[in-house]
Protein backbone atom coordinates (compact mmCIF):
# COMPACT_ATOMS: atom_id res chain seq x y z
CA UNK A 1 0.00 0.00 0.00
CA UNK A 2 1.50 3.26 -1.03
CA UNK A 3 0.81 6.53 0.93
CA UNK A 4 0.82 9.92 -0.45
CA UNK A 5 4.04 11.98 -0.06
CA UNK A 6 4.08 14.66 2.96
CA UNK A 7 3.61 18.30 0.97
CA UNK A 8 3.22 21.72 2.06
CA UNK A 9 -0.09 22.56 3.30
CA UNK A 10 -0.76 18.85 4.59
CA UNK A 11 -2.08 18.79 8.15
CA UNK A 12 -0.83 16.42 11.14
CA UNK A 13 -3.14 14.52 12.80
CA UNK A 14 -4.32 15.88 16.09
CA UNK A 15 -3.43 14.84 19.25
CA UNK A 16 -5.49 15.40 22.38
CA UNK A 17 -3.55 14.64 25.90
CA UNK A 18 -5.38 14.50 29.08
CA UNK A 19 -3.17 16.40 31.72
CA UNK A 20 -3.70 14.77 35.07
CA UNK A 21 -1.56 15.60 38.53
CA UNK A 22 0.20 12.14 37.76
CA UNK A 23 1.35 12.92 34.36
CA UNK A 24 2.68 16.24 35.38
CA UNK A 25 4.57 14.75 38.17
CA UNK A 26 5.76 12.08 36.64
CA UNK A 27 7.51 13.65 33.45
CA UNK A 28 8.58 16.42 35.77
CA UNK A 29 10.49 13.69 37.56
CA UNK A 30 11.50 11.45 34.87
CA UNK A 31 13.31 15.16 33.21
CA UNK A 32 14.81 15.51 36.82
CA UNK A 33 13.03 18.17 37.28
CA UNK A 34 12.09 18.79 41.17
CA UNK A 35 10.96 22.44 40.75
CA UNK A 36 8.50 22.52 42.95
CA UNK A 37 6.20 24.15 41.12
CA UNK A 38 5.84 20.82 39.15
CA UNK A 39 4.49 18.99 41.67
CA UNK A 40 3.66 21.56 44.58
CA UNK A 41 0.46 22.90 43.89
CA UNK A 42 0.62 25.50 47.20
CA UNK A 43 3.87 26.66 45.72
CA UNK A 44 2.67 26.63 42.33
CA UNK A 45 -0.29 29.15 42.91
CA UNK A 46 2.12 31.11 45.59
CA UNK A 47 4.12 31.84 42.71
CA UNK A 48 0.86 33.01 40.25
CA UNK A 49 0.05 29.98 38.38
CA UNK A 50 -3.43 28.28 38.66
CA UNK A 51 -1.94 24.68 39.67
CA UNK A 52 1.32 22.56 39.02
CA UNK A 53 2.29 22.53 35.28
CA UNK A 54 4.12 21.05 32.78
CA UNK A 55 8.01 21.43 32.40
CA UNK A 56 9.44 22.40 29.58
CA UNK A 57 11.36 19.08 28.78
CA UNK A 58 7.88 17.22 28.62
CA UNK A 59 6.14 19.75 26.66
CA UNK A 60 9.42 19.44 24.43
CA UNK A 61 8.72 15.18 24.32
CA UNK A 62 4.87 15.78 23.43
CA UNK A 63 5.88 17.89 21.07
CA UNK A 64 8.03 15.46 19.40
CA UNK A 65 5.75 12.49 20.09
CA UNK A 66 3.08 14.55 17.77
CA UNK A 67 4.98 14.55 15.50
CA UNK A 68 6.07 11.00 14.99
CA UNK A 69 3.01 9.72 15.74
CA UNK A 70 2.10 11.58 12.40
CA UNK A 71 4.69 11.01 10.39
CA UNK A 72 5.95 7.50 11.16
CA UNK A 73 8.75 5.15 12.46
CA UNK A 74 11.29 6.46 9.53
CA UNK A 75 11.03 10.36 10.65
CA UNK A 76 13.99 11.42 12.77
CA UNK A 77 13.37 14.98 14.33
CA UNK A 78 16.18 16.88 13.84
CA UNK A 79 15.34 20.37 15.46
CA UNK A 80 12.74 21.43 17.89
CA UNK A 81 11.98 25.42 18.21
CA UNK A 82 9.09 26.15 20.51
CA UNK A 83 8.09 29.27 22.53
CA UNK A 84 6.12 28.51 25.88
CA UNK A 85 3.41 30.30 26.24
CA UNK A 86 0.24 29.85 29.28
CA UNK A 87 0.80 27.32 31.59
CA UNK A 88 -0.09 23.37 30.99
CA UNK A 89 -2.04 22.07 34.02
CA UNK A 90 -4.05 19.13 35.35
CA UNK A 91 -7.35 18.78 34.09
CA UNK A 92 -7.01 19.85 31.00
CA UNK A 93 -6.67 18.67 27.40
CA UNK A 94 -3.85 19.74 25.88
CA UNK A 95 -4.30 19.82 22.20
CA UNK A 96 -1.46 19.85 19.69
CA UNK A 97 -2.30 20.39 15.84
CA UNK A 98 0.25 21.45 13.44
CA UNK A 99 0.93 22.03 9.22
CA UNK A 100 3.56 21.50 6.98
CA UNK A 101 5.14 24.93 6.04
CA UNK A 102 7.75 23.63 4.01
CA UNK A 103 9.77 20.62 2.04
CA UNK A 104 12.44 19.85 0.05
CA UNK A 105 14.78 17.34 -0.39
CA UNK A 106 18.49 16.95 0.92
CA UNK A 107 20.35 14.60 -0.99
CA UNK A 108 18.30 11.21 -0.20
CA UNK A 109 16.58 12.71 2.61
CA UNK A 110 13.01 14.61 2.50
CA UNK A 111 13.05 17.24 4.79
CA UNK A 112 9.50 18.54 6.32
CA UNK A 113 9.14 21.60 8.24
CA UNK A 114 6.04 21.79 10.48
CA UNK A 115 4.40 24.64 12.18
CA UNK A 116 2.99 23.39 15.82
CA UNK A 117 0.60 24.61 18.63
CA UNK A 118 -0.14 22.97 21.94
CA UNK A 119 -3.01 25.26 22.94
CA UNK A 120 -5.16 24.26 26.22
CA UNK A 121 -8.44 26.11 27.68
CA UNK A 122 -6.14 29.34 28.49
CA UNK A 123 -4.46 29.59 25.34
CA UNK A 124 -1.67 28.83 23.87
CA UNK A 125 1.16 26.96 25.62
CA UNK A 126 4.03 26.12 22.79
CA UNK A 127 4.04 27.51 19.20
CA UNK A 128 6.66 27.09 17.28
CA UNK A 129 8.40 24.95 14.66
CA UNK A 130 9.76 21.39 13.85
CA UNK A 131 12.20 20.10 11.24
CA UNK A 132 12.51 15.86 10.38
CA UNK A 133 13.45 13.91 8.11
CA UNK A 134 12.25 11.07 5.98
CA UNK A 135 13.44 9.13 3.00
CA UNK A 136 12.71 11.36 -0.14
CA UNK A 137 9.99 9.57 -1.59
CA UNK A 138 7.96 10.14 1.72
CA UNK A 139 8.21 13.78 0.72
CA UNK A 140 6.53 15.97 -2.00
CA UNK A 141 8.69 19.17 -3.33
Amino acid sequence: MTTKPIAKGDQVTPLDLQLTPTRVIATSIASRDFMPAHHDPGFAKSQGAPDIFLNILSSNGYVSRFITDWAGPEAMVRKIAIRLGVPAVPGQILRFTGEVVATRHEGDEGVVEVAIRAANDLGDHATGTVELSLPVGAVAV
